[in-house]
């Protein structure tokens, strides 16, 4: 089975943004280029997206945008892409996934109010993150 996708329509329409909006993420490279789905439909070609993948990006760049600018998120999706570990935590509601690079700890809680931090036990997880 494969992954679930969003069309473009939808897409704009869940979040607001506009199409040009959408296309000045992608070429500034805060979208990779190949989220970007053209399939037939009976309406035509369409552009749909990984859907995961695609509504987690605007969500990040929506609720970032006030604090930093496009240029700096976009220079923080490259450097992502080009480290690839990640971390990911499987639920029975599906798989979370960061990148090591955006981690700045890892805590358990027991649920008695005890915290321990896993930091030190993720290899690549940058040192200067985890003070």
């Amino acid at each position: 089975m494969g992954e679930e996708l969003i069309s473009k329509k939808e897409l704009l329409e869940r979040y607001g943004i506009s199409y040009g909006a959408l296309y000045r993420w992608k070429r500034m490279g805060l979208i990779p280029e190949e989220w970007f789905l053209k399939k037939a439909t009976v309406t035509g070609q369409e552009t749909f997206f990984p859907k995961e993948l695609i509504c987690e990006r605007v969500e990040l760049i929506q609720s970032q945008k006030d604090a930093y600018s496009l240029d700096e998120l976009s220079k923080q999706f490259h450097k992502e892409s080009e480290a690839k570990a990640v971390l990911t935590i499987r639920t029975v509601y599906g798989d979370k996934t960061f990148y090591l690079n955006e981690i700045q700890a890892v805590l358990l809680e027991d649920g008695n109010g005890n915290v321990k931090d896993l930091s030190k036990e993720i290899p690549g997880l940058r040192k200067e993150r985890r003070e």
